[in-house]
């Protein structure tokens, strides 16, 4: 039995509603409705009433659900305890952030956090952004910076985390440029001759933000997808070479713009861009629903606090 099964069996019990709790748990209905049955399984009964709507809990489903609160529960504060016992790891921040933000805007915002804030110790961990936000959300990181678009939000529960805004991003379209200095390809392109377009492999965040922006663009697009993969820096790689377009955040490419090595593909095409916000989240150091929540680690609280602090109205 896996202490993520009690997780979501708690969700599930709270929110009465597998698509909702398969949602806030970043899972796949069919995938939660698996773990749960897996949970029944090894409870050798049925936890849930299947036949009600909403969702409702058998009599078993009742007992193991006030049980899986103090199970979870003492699980967070034993961490807590354990993560005490070094003075040192209170010190450390431990952060889950895309590899695109790791290599690009991560170094930057901690030069300027020694500026501000002071000294900062921190561990680094550069995931894909869906692999990020089940770090925090399994409690295996204090911070989580990410991406945030409208159009693509996180379901994090507004009751259990919270988010500041840290700055802004712009997803544009870079290519090599030729022997005058012009793109290479150019957007739209035409139809019949598509341009090679180097693309972010299906289910990454910024591929679904490229669908998205390619999706609203009131002039249609003719691309062909050469290349993919799920790293930003992967993408600009290849486009250096001239292998065709990609999508890229402005802050990785700004060096290679200001020497010229890439350009914007489309030049006067304002609805090729896309702005996204760079976010930082972590879970409330709260009650939540009647559960202690276990307290952050000093270092991160007053992190956080200073980043509260600096985002408030003047006067």
């Amino acid at each position: 039995m896996e202490t993520k099964w009690l997780e979501d069996f708690v969700s599930l019990a709270e929110t009465r509603s597998f698509s909702r709790s398969a949602t806030l748990r970043h899972v796949t209905q069919p995938a939660f409705s698996r773990r749960i049955q897996a949970l029944e399984a090894w409870a050798g009964t049925d936890l849930v009433d299947r036949s009600s709507y909403p969702t409702s809990l058998t009599p078993a489903g009742e007992t193991l659900y006030a049980q899986s609160l103090e199970i979870l529960q003492s699980l967070q504060s034993t961490r807590a305890m354990l993560r005490g016992h070094s003075a040192a790891a209170q010190d450390v921040i431990e952060f889950a952030v895309p590899h695109s933000l790791a290599f690009t805007f991560f170094p930057a915002w901690v030069s300027s956090l020694r500026e501000t804030f002071g000294p900062i110790k921190s561990r680094l961990i550069a995931l894909n952004v869906h692999d990020a936000v089940m770090r925090l959300v399994e409690g295996n990181c204090d911070l989580l910076i990410s991406f945030h678009h409208v159009s693509q939000p996180f379901q994090l529960d507004a009751d259990r985390y919270e988010m500041l805004t840290l700055g802004h991003e712009v997803l544009a379209p870079y290519v090599k440029p030729d022997a005058e200095g012009e793109p290479q390809y150019r957007l739209p392109g035409r139809p019949g001759h598509p341009l090679p377009y180097l693309g972010y492999a299906p289910g990454a965040y910024l591929s679904r933000m490229v669908d998205q922006l390619l999706k609203d663009s009131g002039t249609p697009i003719h691309l062909d997808r050469v290349y993919e993969t799920d790293m930003a820096e992967g993408l600009k790689a290849m486009a250096l070479e001239g292998h065709g377009i990609a999508f890229l955040p402005q802050s990785a490419v700004k060096k290679e713009v200001r020497a010229r090595k890439l350009v914007n593909a489309a030049p006067g095409l304002a609805e090729l861009e896309m702005p996204l916000e760079i976010r930082i989240c972590r879970e409330k150091p709260v009650a939540v629903n009647g559960r202690e929540a276990s307290a952050p680690k000093r270092a991160a609280q007053a992190l956080w606090e200073f980043l509260q602090a600096a985002r408030k109205p003047a006067g």
